[in-house]
């Protein structure tokens, strides 16, 4: 049946917040079927049980669109090591880092990856969130990066939310290859990548391009590999250093290139030209206590959209609030509070290759969240969640 929303400050993101007040929906099954002023609700839909929203901000609900969620064990010690003056660099070349959860995730079952992903995931829906990006890359093997990607997929059964699997085989080099990323790549990430997509496991490719993983020229390799199964790419780029790897991941058609603190006006102007959308990730900044800011005024600049995501993990960004992440993104990195939004909500969507979400508008998915708010840039403003009224997942009202 299909459900009529009044009452509502809507902000559609058509362009900008597009802001409707005093606005009604129509959704029908798992679609918006009409939106605009309530005066002029056509006469079809006027007979609809309605529900009033009571002047409470509707948005797209949003999008998180670069997370690390499925993982085993936790990373505390290395914070605590962090906060004593050792790197990122340091902590990854003693076997920490990255390799201290491929350890604990090979260690752990499927059905306890997705126990331990749960309440991550539950946090972030509770705060609005209906589409999560969820990336392997703990396993560094073919079992463990298989076990992960259905492990992410099965948070997809058991939760109200759409999940979208990133293959990040090529998320770092495994001890036993030390000294040999091209072996690597030839004799595991490689195959392992098209075992996973035979299986079905896999929406698209991810990989760390960094001095601490993998040059540009392997980056290459493994893209032009996914690209022969159809596979989209993304890439971690430009986080810890300029290796050129924002434009090589536009060169190659890519959704995104995240992280881009060390993003040049070549890489910009590259992913404006290709259409691929800059994801920034506060949280990471944050707890690395890093100092050089992404590129934003570049961005802008350039016209390359920006999207924003928790990165949750558990050694970089162990965060699980988007709208935290919002707010992160405008008093660290000085984006405003529409950016922002559309961040977590249009490019997010755009960033997951997803056309048919992110913004209010008829054919749309019914994905929205109702928030305990007047204006949009309360979304931004609070130093952590803004209370959350209802969760709309492809029609469905949550509470």
């Amino acid at each position: 049946m299909a459900i009529l929303l009044i009452g509502a400050t809507a902000a559609t993101m058509q362009g900008s917040y597009g802001l409707i007040p005093d606005a009604a929906l129509v959704l029908e099954v798992d679609r918006i079927e009409w939106i605009g002023p309530q005066s002029d609700l056509p006469d079809d839909y006027a007979g609809l049980p309605a529900r009033d929203l009571g002047g409470r901000l509707v948005t797209p609900a949003l999008i998180d669109c670069h997370t690390h969620i499925v993982f085993g064990g936790t990373r505390a010690t290395e914070f605590e090591m962090r906060l004593n003056g050792a790197s990122y660099e340091d902590i990854a070349r003693a076997g920490g880092g990255i390799l201290s959860t491929v350890k604990a995730t090979r260690a752990a079952s499927e059905d306890e990856l997705v126990a331990a992903a749960l309440p991550r995931l539950n946090q972030m829906l509770a705060e609005g969130v209906t589409t999560v990006e969820i990336k392997s890359g703990y396993g560094l093997d073919t079992e463990t990066e298989l076990k992960m990607l259905r492990a992410a997929r099965r948070l997809g059964q058991v939760r109200p939310v759409t999940i979208i699997t990133t293959y990040l085989g090529a998320h770092a080099v495994p001890p036993d290859y030390k000294g040999r990323a091209d072996a690597y790549l030839d004799e595991v990430a490689i195959p392992t990548m098209r075992l996973a997509h035979e299986e079905g496991l896999i929406d698209a490719v991810d990989a760390f391009c960094e001095g601490i993983a993998f040059s540009p020229a392997q980056v290459e390799r493994l893209f032009t590999a996914a690209q022969a199964l159809g596979l989209p790419v993304k890439l971690h780029a430009e986080q810890l250093s300029n290796l050129g790897g924002a434009a090589l991941a536009a060169r190659h058609g890519a959704l995104s290139a995240d992280h881009l603190e060390y993003l040049d006006e070549d890489g910009a102007r590259a992913m404006a030209a290709h259409g691929t959308v800059a994801v920034i990730l506060p949280g990471a900044f944050y707890t690395l206590r890093e100092t050089q800011l992404p590129p934003i005024g570049l961005l802008r600049q350039h016209g390359v959209p920006m999207a924003v995501a928790t990165d949750c993990n558990p050694g970089t960004a162990p965060m699980t609030s988007l709208t935290l992440a919002m707010n992160m993104a405008c008093t660290l990195f000085r984006m405003t509070p529409e950016e922002a939004l559309l961040g977590a909500t249009a490019h997010a969507a755009r960033a997951l290759g997803l056309a048919d979400r992110g913004r209010l508008a008829p054919g749309l998915r019914a994905d929205l969240a109702v928030w305990e708010a007047k204006t949009p840039a309360e979304l931004s403003w609070r130093i952590g969640p803004t209370p959350l009224h209802a969760r709309i997942f492809g029609g469905q009202i949550d509470r």
